[in-house]
């Protein structure tokens, strides 16, 4: 296994850069892969961009005193909740975390600047779960495909979270347009 110390060497040896100093760190894809979040993050007090993409985490940890983070990258991991999110939820804009197995979004109630969130091919089912994105009001864009959810509601999925989140522009790759928006004003309970 790799460790988040190990991935940062690599990632100095690689690129030049001291990742303390570094706005975009990229630690995707790491042989061995790397299986545990940890403290060695919160050290990176200037980075904007994370990538942990396509490795083996399966719980999200360690972003305490990363206080610059606005896009985190955690596709193609083990995770099934976004638990641990709430230390970056002041500065996070963007969260990618599709193929994984999330099935809970406890823990983005906190995201509130939050514009971008894609999470295709997860596990959620539960429209309970969609409606914990309801403070994430700067929320733009939504790439749910994939998920259970999806399948479960067929024609009614787009009217369904435009009743929810109103203000969601762009909803898997498409525009959320007015007339989604008002059948989902009457479908959605408020």
């Amino acid at each position: 296994m790799t460790t988040i110390k190990d991935a940062l060497k690599a990632f100095e040896a690689k690129t030049g850069e001291v990742a303390v100093d570094a706005t975009k760190v990229l630690l995707y894809g790491q042989f061995p892969p790397i299986q545990k979040m940890d403290v060695a993050l919160g050290a990176l007090k200037n980075c904007e961009q994370l990538s942990l993409s396509s490795n083996n985490i399966d719980r999200i940890s360690g972003l305490k005193g990363m206080d610059k983070l606005k896009i985190l990258s955690l596709g193609r991991n083990l995770l099934k909740s976004m638990q641990g999110m709430e230390d970056v939820a002041d500065t996070l804009e963007e969260i990618w975390i599709s193929y994984n197995s999330v099935d809970k979004l406890v823990g983005l109630e906190a995201c509130t600047k939050l514009k971008v969130l894609y999470m295709a091919n997860n596990l959620v089912k539960d429209w309970k779960e969609i409606d914990r994105l309801k403070s994430c009001v700067q929320l733009e864009e939504l790439l749910l495909v994939g998920n259970p959810i999806v399948e479960s509601s067929g024609d009614q999925f787009r009217i369904q979270i435009a009743g929810r989140l109103p203000w969601l522009k762009k909803l898997d790759g498409n525009p959320v347009d007015e007339e989604e928006r008002e059948l989902g004003r009457a479908a959605v309970p408020q």
